[in-house]
């Protein structure tokens, strides 16, 4: 079986309950990693499998294929599929864990995977930051 890795790391910053960040899309944050992960390590757009997108609070704007829209977003080619996965406060790492385990299981060579959220109200298992 083969080995999978993590090449790079990035992330956005991390606001407070409808702080400054609150009017920003999910998928815009995305897309905007997205693209400077790809400037940053020089990978072929072109040689993306797959990008997954764990996705916790599904709702309003985050109902869509959040991983889908911010690849298309960042600039990369309509033929890169996105999927985005919801297992709740793990729905980040199970994206990672998906990527991980399509390279191991030889579905292919190179992913992007991670997790987006965005809290827009208070609720039952949300924190206010």
């Amino acid at each position: 079986m083969r080995e999978a890795v993590i090449v790079e790391a990035l992330r956005t910053p991390m606001g407070r309950h409808s702080g400054i960040l609150k009017d920003l899309r999910t998928d815009d944050l995305g897309a905007y990693i997205i693209a400077k992960l790809v400037e940053k390590t020089g990978i072929d757009k072109e040689s993306i499998e797959d990008v997954y997108f764990g996705c916790t609070n599904q709702a309003g704007e985050d109902s869509r294929n959040v991983a889908r829209n911010a690849a298309l977003l960042a600039g990369l080619p309509y033929t890169v599929p996105g999927s985005t996965v919801n297992r709740l406060c793990g729905s980040g790492l199970e994206a990672i864990n998906q990527a991980g385990r399509a390279v191991e299981t030889e579905h292919g060579d190179l992913y992007i995977a991670g997790g987006v959220e965005r809290k827009t109200s208070g609720g039952i298992g949300e924190s206010k930051e």
